[in-house]
């Protein structure tokens, strides 16, 4: 066999294990941002023009997040922040509206307090979504009833449900165990 067709298979080997590994890494890479992200990823799949462009956004986020020194809350403001959410849930019954409202700046406040930027809604929900991708949807469909609210177009059931996404985010944040007796 002439030298040139040796060096032709050649290269088509190089080629074909470069692919493989191309291959494997892109597999691993998209099954361990499924395993951390969860729904969110189907979500981010869903919104994104390509998978690609998807999956670069969890990495982007995750590589965000990395930076961010997000710390866990003493122990009293813990109790402080538990305390104010038992006090908006109480003030759901009189007022749902308002306590919707004290819902949302309360998770503001806490992330705040924990490290988490929150000066644009879409930045939180993303950096909280690698920390927290199973209650990330909840906090985006508590924010866009909030703002419902604020146009006069959200029930008192809309803003129930709005109470109940914020405090299972809220828990997360805590890093306790869900209260007993919730109100909301």
């Amino acid at each position: 066999m002439p030298t040139w067709a040796w060096v032709l298979i050649g290269i088509g080997v190089v080629l074909v294990v470069a692919l493989l590994a191309w291959s494997a890494y892109t597999s691993r890479r998209r099954k361990g941002l499924q395993e951390s992200f969860g729904p969110e990823y189907e979500r981010t799949v869903a919104d994104a023009p390509t998978r690609r462009e998807a999956e670069s956004d969890l990495s982007e986020r995750q590589k965000r997040r990395e930076e961010l020194e997000i710390t866990p809350l003493e122990p009293e403001s813990r109790d402080r922040y538990a305390e104010e959410w038992r006090r908006a849930q109480e003030r759901f019954v009189d007022d749902p509206p308002a306590a919707v409202g004290d819902a949302d700046r309360l998770i503001q406040d806490v992330m705040r307090e924990r490290g988490y930027p929150v000066s644009d809604f879409d930045q939180r929900a993303a950096d909280v979504s690698v920390d927290h991708p199973e209650v990330v949807s909840n906090y985006r469909a508590a924010r866009g009833i909030s703002i419902a609210n604020e146009r006069g177009k959200a029930t008192t059931e809309d803003l129930r449900t709005a109470m109940v996404h914020y405090r299972a985010l809220f828990v997360e944040l805590l890093e306790q165990e869900e209260p007993a007796e919730t109100t909301a």
